[in-house]
């Protein structure tokens, strides 16, 4: 009798014991591996944004080219974003001199010379965001409020130049004549506020360019036009992103025109261009709302408390503060550092 009981008591410590080890060795919340931790602003900043997720900013960076325009035209009859009939008046002035046989350069061709050149710095300034991130959160904020600033800064230019911002020959047709009228920016601070407003949107351009997405540059929508014609989708009842992105362009860029020709005969050139100032920082915070990339392993902005291995493999108890310092860091999109952006050239 006292053997059974013994073997009963010995029987129940072992049991115990395997309780025990079994408890040391489960994980702990192995059904919640997933947790969310603070936010470093370094890591937001640095973070890739989703490329399937700017579709708002890019709709305003089209309403944008539109709206800029508007104001270039109106006054010079010269455009800031389209540059080919910029281009193009180059070619032709040049053939005009040859014709005439002395060279004579008039204020339209200095208008055309200035949007193009203006242009091409601003998007050769864009380049700064190949080193950066081209699709990185803080390049894209900082992006679009440099073109706030060269957009406020083209308004007080034309303000201070004391020039009106339609030109005499869009008032002599709106007044019944047949045109003729002299330009309105000859002085030269409106030529530096022609440059700003045109250098602000080539930089616009390249920014959208890195991102890849069906809006193209954003300011050159020709080619919009004929992908839109040539989609196979284009008479489809359903959604198509593709399509419907390149038709969202289209018409952002017509309102804005639309709207920035309203504004010009109500409150002047130098105003509308503080509207538009406004607008670009508008779409500078809106970054800031775009999702980022989705990491590998991650899961909606939460990071594994437990490595998977660790967790079908059981962690002690001991261990688990151990492992939470090898927690990686949480879902901000990918960050991304050029890697080789200078390697070959001179810059």
């Amino acid at each position: 009798m006292v053997a059974r009981h013994q073997n009963l008591v010995d029987d129940d410590a072992l049991a115990d014991s395997a309780s025990s080890s079994s408890s040391s060795s489960t994980p702990l919340c192995p059904k919640q591996r997933y947790r969310k931790r603070a936010r470093s602003w370094r890591e937001f900043l640095s973070a890739q944004v989703d490329t399937e997720e700017v579709t708002g900013p890019m709709v305003a960076f089209c309403f944008m080219t539109g709206f800029i325009d508007a104001i270039s035209f109106t006054a010079v009859i010269v455009w800031c974003g389209f540059q080919t009939g910029n281009f193009a008046n180059l070619a032709l002035a040049s053939a005009r001199n040859y014709h005439a046989r002395k060279w004579s350069v008039t204020a339209s061709d200095l208008h055309a010379l200035s949007s193009l050149a203006s242009f091409n710095v601003g998007a050769f300034l864009g380049r700064l965001g190949d080193r950066i991130g081209p699709q990185t959160r803080g390049w894209l904020v900082a992006g679009t409020l440099v073109q706030s600033v060269l957009t406020l800064v083209a308004g007080v230019c034309i303000q201070m130049s004391g020039q009106g911002g339609i030109t005499d020959f869009v008032l002599d047709f709106g007044a019944g004549g047949h045109g003729g009228g002299g330009t309105r920016w000859t002085h030269w601070l409106a030529y530096a506020g022609l440059a700003c407003m045109a250098g602000s949107l080539g930089l616009q351009g390249i920014m959208a360019k890195r991102l890849n997405t069906g809006f193209s540059t954003t300011v050159v929508l020709t080619s919009v036009w004929i992908d839109l014609m040539v989609d196979p989708k284009l008479f489809f009842f359903k959604k198509s992103k593709g399509r419907d992105q390149k038709v969202l362009a289209l018409l952002a860029l017509f309102f804005g025109a639309f709207l920035a020709r309203l504004l010009l005969g109500e409150m002047g050139a130098p105003a509308v261009l503080t509207v538009g100032a406004a607008v670009r920082l508008g779409i500078a915070g809106a970054w800031f709302f775009v999702k980022g990339k989705e990491g590998e392993g991650e899961e909606d902005g939460y990071v594994p408390v437990l490595p998977d291995s660790q967790v079908e493999a059981g962690v002690p108890n001991g261990e688990v503060a151990a492992v939470l310092h090898d927690v990686r860091p949480p879902n901000y999109g990918s960050v991304t550092k050029s890697q080789g952006a200078s390697e070959g050239r001179w810059w």
